[in-house]
């Protein structure tokens, strides 16, 4: 039996794989399951898995910071995450997988069958993924909302609006998702060279910035015609970068 841990800080998206793992994975013996960085360490430190399903983006850190904690590791690591990295087929020569939320079912089968028949050691699997975090980058992105999953390429995102400790994205379709988790956790995982915060509650695409107006203290107007404020301390930065100098 393979002895594994999942490590999300969503309590539906742990609900899924538990039941998945369950329903289709008769191979895997689920021992424990953990909601951030440091539950999840405590938990594999005491349990010594095999296997961990591991989230990217949690609310106290990312699965790259858990992994950093862990010394001489002897488990192996399937992502479970929200984000379509342009490195995805890296992990795919190796024992390694990477599975993107919605989780299919099959590919979870898959990705169990791989970890089965691997023959990597734990370290070598680790200072992969490690490597990875440095030159990873995202194509799109799975909002998570009171509705289910929606898979959103990151140009279609048009603005962040924050409200209190939820997210509003507003798309190119006109639709706008509300999702349950704060700005400044986007704001750390959104690519720099396109996204901007311009003021405390709100983070632009800089590819649909339309125009830059003066008046009224400064503000943008976007694509779909909204208007978002530049906070003072953040027009002269954001004009640098609107104008490439």
């Amino acid at each position: 039996m393979i002895k594994t841990i999942i490590v999300d800080d969503e309590e539906d998206a742990r609900g899924t794989l538990r039941a998945f793992l369950r329903m289709y994975c008769p191979s895997v013996e689920l021992i424990d399951e953990a909601s951030g960085v440091q539950d999840g360490y405590r938990k594999i430190m005491a349990g010594e898995p095999d296997l961990v399903l591991l989230d990217i983006q949690m609310e106290d850190g990312t699965g790259f910071d858990l992994l950093e904690k862990v010394r001489n590791p002897k488990f192996q690591v399937i992502f479970c995450t929200a984000f379509d990295e342009f490195a995805i087929k890296a992990f795919k020569y190796s024992a390694i997988d990477y599975l993107l939320k919605p989780i299919d079912p099959d590919e979870l089968i898959e990705s169990v069958s791989k970890v089965k028949n691997s023959q990597e050691s734990g370290e070598q699997r680790i200072d992969n993924l490690l490597e990875f975090k440095k030159s990873g980058k995202s194509d799109r992105i799975t909002l998570s909302s009171q509705e289910g999953f929606t898979v959103v390429k990151l140009e279609n995102i048009i603005r962040l609006e924050s409200d209190s400790n939820y997210t509003n994205f507003f798309l190119t379709t006109g639709e706008r998702i509300l999702v349950p988790k704060s700005m400044k956790e986007f704001e750390g995982i959104l690519p720099d060279e396109q996204f901007f915060r311009t003021h405390q509650s709100h983070i632009v695409n800089m590819e649909h910035v339309k125009k830059y107006m003066k008046e009224d203290g400064g503000y943008i107007l976007m694509d779909d015609g909204s208007e978002v404020l530049v906070a003072r301390r953040r027009k002269e930065e954001f004009l640098s970068f609107l104008t490439g100098q």
